[in-house]
């Protein structure tokens, strides 16, 4: 018996693999390809560029009051710093652990932040991407609370245990000075203070230390004598202390909403009780209890009373109030309500100084998903303009685009018509936050980044040169009408919540032809005019797009038509009437009908300046089934077509004449030449009689409602057991679709009528099951998950089920190019992708231009040319013979709102005209790519011949989830975001891998929804529900982008301490200064304990850049690491042999007094 070799087997299959997921190996070589590819893998390389929007879940707030920067923390570990506007920066702790404080070391261009891991870091500010110097860890006790006075280099830390220790912030290392709790508090206290809320020093006396504890007691401690000098204690909890600048009275607010003044000298009793928004009782006791004040600040003016500033402290009666700000100012209180809850807020003020007059002049609020600045020195405390693009998340962002290199008068005109959109009553002074300088933009091309929101409205943002400015804003909710309430609401129930929530953008920048389709199955087309409009009555259209395949052998049927049959606009449209909203609310058994999801609006629209509604396209209810979410969309404004699709089919609609051109379920763009096997759609039980069970024909629903589309049959439906139905459902997640059906078995099933195609079906299911592959798609998990901003609820579970068994239209792109293989010459035509990988490809046949444009019909036909690829089609591009991109023919724009005189009119309309004949066109022998991107693969496919001449398969175990044809340095590329994280580039027409980096992975849905490509190397994504992340792929932004980031420090002079007076320097009645490192050295307080915190060396900064960089520093920062390592290990080794030491001592005192004392003693006295 022959021998059987296991490894050669294992070998052949190794190889076979190999084989088959080959790079870019060519299908077929290009004949005459003078194509020259210019991009190669030096050209590409990825970084994170800037971070755009409000802080995602704030947690803290700094200012430095000399450098003027704003710095924010947040519960994820990052930092965002601002200065003047443009001026941002983003930083992030690597450990990722929530930022409880920072402490700016004013005017010195360093931070230090502490984390909830019981970490400090300093931060160098001096360079344009700050870096961490060095970090302290704390091992035995949790931190709670930082001080660091100004101008000191000691760093005052409080713990959970109660007790202060410091750190020097130049060297980062403790001090063996530590204020312990047990001594802070008084002798005869029994009971723990609990943690440390707050720390600082007295503002004329350096040398005492205010300490307050969680439970209501306050120590003034003196450094020097290192004793507590005064003890206040009260009733309620303490949750944070505020002085008076004369050092002589503080103030603390509790947790029953009082605030506490206190005399410096009088310990025994509070001077002063308040509850500012507490009632008093009549009978003169302690007012009512209210909510904690958690933060209170005491403000001094020199010519004025004190503010004193509080978040919090309502009464509990004050159900459903919003957030408040508490001003008092003399006999006034002002209240100031905000949006969110409030996270920290901060007083601004003219000196640093604390022993001076502060002088506030605004108060930084940081809210939840808000940042406010109220200025202090008008009446009414007015509000700064916010000149941050912070309201990126004003409503949930459903989805975004980015466009660069737009036309240069693209960012002026959206400017201008949203400068008339600006709210009035905003302080009339300058951001006070207007620290840094900005970077030298190298970057001339103008950028806009486009982001659609959860309640239908629109922002366009300028994004040149890396920064981020809002330009217009538009609401697509206008054009519907609003219900007063929930009772006014019986179309919208597809969708819980935002019906008017944006799904996708199709935007032509050199038109200004906007389109956006909805969540509740709507598009709207849009046009751009500088000038204010009144429209009477809103243009709609709706459409009845069906998924049903039809019974060819019922007798009653009508013959479908052909592949190639012309569908004629205005010609079927007449029986069809689609242009008018439908009468009928419900089929004849009861079920909603011919209903659309939005009500358009009936009185007439003022439309401003900017983009305004032209035409509303709605989808409607079939036979009590909620209209498909848009999963596609597209636009051309040279052919006056929009077109757009769903798992149900396609509709094409010409918005100039206002007509359906085209409504076909997916299937019937196949016509004969469909390669799968289809699943009938479920069928709903008709109503019954009263008389019982009615006859199959009599329960069919109206022939006219079901047959709404101009190239759609008439048919009389036939009703299948509800087992039958049952059992068609569950295997259609099961039944494979393989391309490869035998051709005897595909004309059994078009022979058979539907029953009988439904036992062959079941018959057949064993032996199909071994070839199953899945048809779930990215479209449909894209359109049915249900996510944080908006969700579909389904009116059936047979819905779901059947809806997955659809082959939905994924992508769409309009064209002028071959659509046969024997074409001699490019026609205009529509390429259709759908999540089975598939490409159809429609003709258009257009006519003339000008007034014949608008009275002559379009005529839109199938073309027969079918591709396949692997996975849902993604995208679609064409290159011509020399490899550049064609990009669609668009119109150029101009003022729609404005008589013209007829030949200026013809002058600038560019629709050029169309012949319907091919034959009268001139000839082009030049050969175009069609470059066609799937989720699994990318093709390139040679025009006319249609051979594929490239081939890539991009990922075999995940799937791409956003693919863009870009331009960088002078040539295209294909930019792909797969769903492991991995960002890939392929050069074109080859499909060489310049560029594959393992960068994000997709942890969340809104990442997939936001992520997208752009020319010039960019790109962005929502990273947070607040925020964008913009990167570049591109080399030379890289190596720019140190250039374009703008400086956070400057050097600034410090202001000038107080003048002392002459009788107050002659009488010491001054601020007292402290030799702190007298007191805190090593010489004076000795060595700290080594196992209290360790000391983490940065890896970042100038000097640890240029360590890692060079291989002899780099070795030496690592040794120097490695030493500091056995260092503490030798000092802990050293601790425990003292441990040891000591008690072998103290054993072998123990031992000799019992030796002493059993010396003269008898044995019989033991």
């Amino acid at each position: 018996m022959k021998k059987f070799n296991i490894r050669k087997v294992l070998d052949g299959l190794t190889a076979a693999a190999a084989a088959s997921s080959s790079s870019s190996q060519p299908c077929q070589r290009p004949p005459d390809s003078d194509i020259v590819e210019t991009l190669c893998s030096e050209h590409f390389q990825l970084c994170k560029t800037v971070r755009h929007g409000f802080p995602y879940q704030p947690s803290a707030m700094a200012f430095d009051p000399v450098q003027k920067i704003l710095a924010i923390g947040t519960q994820s570990g990052s930092l965002r710093l601002f200065g003047r506007p443009g001026v941002e920066c983003y930083c992030q702790h690597d450990s990722a652990a929530g930022v409880i404080q920072l402490q700016f070391l004013i005017n010195e261009g360093a931070l230090v932040s502490a984390l909830a891991d019981d970490t400090l870091h300093l931060w160098n500010l001096r360079q344009k991407r700050p870096a961490i110097l060095h970090s302290l860890k704390f091992n035995k006790e949790r931190i709670t609370f930082c001080h660091l006075p100004f101008q000191s280099k000691w760093l005052y830390v409080g713990t959970e245990r109660g007790n202060v220790h410091i750190v020097n912030v130049e060297s980062f290392t403790l001090s063996g000075y530590v204020i312990m709790w047990n001594k802070a508090i008084e002798l005869s206290s029994k009971t723990h203070p609990g943690l440390i809320v707050h720390i600082s020093d007295n503002p004329m006396d350096e040398g005492k230390l205010l300490i307050g504890f969680e439970s209501g007691t306050l120590v003034l401690w003196d450094l020097k004598s290192k004793k507590g000098e005064y003890r206040y204690s009260y009733d309620e909890a303490i949750h944070s202390v505020a002085w008076h600048h004369e050092g002589k009275q503080f103030v603390c607010s509790h947790s029953d909403g009082s605030l506490t003044i206190w005399n410096v000298k009088s310990p025994i009793k509070p001077a002063q009780i308040i509850t500012p928004h507490g009632k008093l009782p009549k009978d003169g006791k302690k007012a009512e209890p209210c909510k904690p004040i958690l933060k209170v600040e005491y403000r001094t003016c020199k010519s004025g009373d004190p503010f004193i500033i509080f978040s919090g402290g309502l009464s509990y009666d004050t159900v459903g109030r919003r957030p408040c700000l508490t001003v008092m100012h003399g006999k006034t209180t002002a209240v100031l309500e905000m949006d969110y809850p409030i996270v920290d807020f901060l007083t601004l003020c003219e000196t640093p100084y604390p022993s001076d007059f502060q002088e506030p002049y605004a108060v930084v609020v940081l809210l939840e998903k808000d940042l406010v600045v109220v200025d202090l020195g008008q009446n009414g405390y007015p509000i700064f303009e916010n000149p941050y693009p912070l309201d990126i998340h004003e409503s949930p962002v459903t989805c975004c685009e980015y466009f660069a290199d737009c036309p240069v008068d693209l960012i002026p005109a959206l400017y201008s018509v949203g400068a008339k959109q600006k709210r009035q009553g905003y302080s009339k002074k300058e951001w006070p936050i207007n620290g840094g300088n900005w970077g030298l933009g190298t970057q001339s091309y103008p950028e806009i980044i486009i982001t659609g929101h959860a309640d239908g409205s629109l922002k366009f943002w300028d994004a040149s040169a890396i920064t981020l400015q809002v330009l217009y804003k538009m609401k697509t909710s206008k054009v519907f009408e609003k219900s007063r309430n929930k009772e006014e609401k019986p179309n919208t129930d597809i969708v819980d919540e935002d019906p008017y929530a944006i799904q996708i953008i199709t935007w032509c920048p050199e038109s200004r032809m906007l389109c956006v389709a909805g969540v509740s199955a709507h598009v709207i087309v849009y046009k751009f005019s500088r000038q204010e409009v009144t429209t009477e009555a809103i243009q709609m259209l709706e459409i009845r797009l069906l998924y049903e395949i039809n019974d060819l052998d019922s007798p009653e049927t009508d013959q479908i038509p052909s592949l190639g049959a012309p569908c004629q606009g205005p010609n079927s449209q007449t029986a069809n009437s689609q242009s008018h909203p439908s009468t009928s609310s419900s089929s004849s058994d009861g079920l909603r009908d011919n209903v659309p999801c939005l009500k358009i609006r009936s009185t007439p629209l003022k439309q401003g300046a900017g983009y305004q509604a032209e035409v509303v396209i709605q989808l409607v209810w079939v036979n009590g089934e909620p209209p498909q979410q848009i999963s596609s969309l597209a636009v051309n404004s040279s052919y006056g077509l929009l077109v757009f699709g769903n798992c149900n089919g396609i509709a094409m609609v010409d918005y100039i004449q206002k007509t359906v051109l085209l409504n076909l379920g997916t299937i019937e763009l196949y016509g004969s030449n469909d390669p799968y096997q289809r699943q009938p759609k479920s069928p709903r039980k008709t109503r019954q009689t009263s008389g019982g069970l009615c006859d199959i024909n009599e329960g069919s629903t109206n022939l006219d409602d079901r047959c709404k589309s101009p190239t759609s049959v008439k048919i009389k439906s036939r009703k299948l057991s509800k087992t039958v139905v049952s059992d068609i459902a569950k295997m259609s997640r099961k039944l494979s679709l393989p391309t490869e059906l035998k051709p005897d078995l595909e004309l059994a099933f078009r022979s058979k009528t539907r029953d009988q195609r439904l036992n062959l079906l079941l018959e057949g299911t064993k032996q199909l099951k071994k070839n199953i592959w899945s048809m779930t798609s990215l479209c449909t998990h894209f359109f049915n998950v249900k996510d944080n901003s908006f969700s579909r609820s389904r009116s059936s579970s047979v819905t779901s089920i059947d809806k997955e068994s659809r082959e939905a239209i994924t992508a769409l792109h309009f064209c002028e190019t071959y659509t046969r293989k024997a074409d001699t010459c490019t026609s205009p035509c529509l390429w259709v992708g759908t999540t089975l990988g598939t490409v159809l490809v429609i003709v258009l046949n257009l006519p003339p231009g000008g007034d014949q444009r608008l009275t002559q019909p379009v005529i839109v036909s199938p073309s027969g040319t079918i591709l396949r690829l692997k996975g849902a089609i993604l995208r679609i591009a064409f290159l011509d013979t020399t490899g550049s991109l064609i990009n669609p023919a668009h119109e150029p724009w101009r003022e729609p709102n404005v008589q013209e005189e007829k030949d200026d009119k013809d002058k600038c309309r560019k629709l050029r005209p169309v012949s319907v004949s091919p034959s009268s066109s001139q000839e082009i022998n030049e050969t175009q790519y069609a470059v066609i991107c799937s989720e699994k693969q990318a093709k390139v496919i040679s025009l006319p011949s249609q051979n594929c001449i490239y081939k890539h398969n991009i990922t075999e175990t995940s799937f791409v989830l956003r693919a863009d044809i870009v331009g960088l340095n002078g040539s295209i590329c294909l930019a792909c975001f797969c769903a492991n994280g991995h960002i890939m580039t392929f050069s074109l027409p080859s499909l060489r891998p310049l560029l594959d980096v393992n960068y994000l992975p997709l942890t969340d849905m809104r990442i997939a929804r936001t992520f997208c490509f752009t020319n010039n190397g960019q790109a962005l994504y929502l990273v947070s529900p607040t925020e964008i992340q913009r990167i570049t792929y591109s080399q030379s932004t890289c190596e720019n982008l140190q250039e374009m980031l703008g400086e956070l420090f400057t050097p600034v002079e410090t202001p000038e301490a107080p003048n002392r007076g002459f009788f107050k320097g002659l009488f010491g009645g001054g601020a007292q200064s402290l030799d702190r490192e007298e007191l805190f050295g090593e010489s004076a307080a000795g060595k700290p304990s080594r196992s209290l915190a360790q000391h983490i060396p940065g890896t970042g900064g100038i000097e640890g850049v240029k360590g890692a960089a060079s291989g002899v520093a780099g070795e030496l920062a690592r040794a120097r690491i490695a030493l500091d390592e056995r260092g503490q290990k030798l000092s802990e080794l050293e601790e425990r042999t003292a441990a040891m030491l000591y008690s072998a001592d103290t054993f072998s005192k123990h031992a000799h007094e019992m030796m002493l004392k059993c010396k003269d003693k008898k044995w019989y006295q033991f």
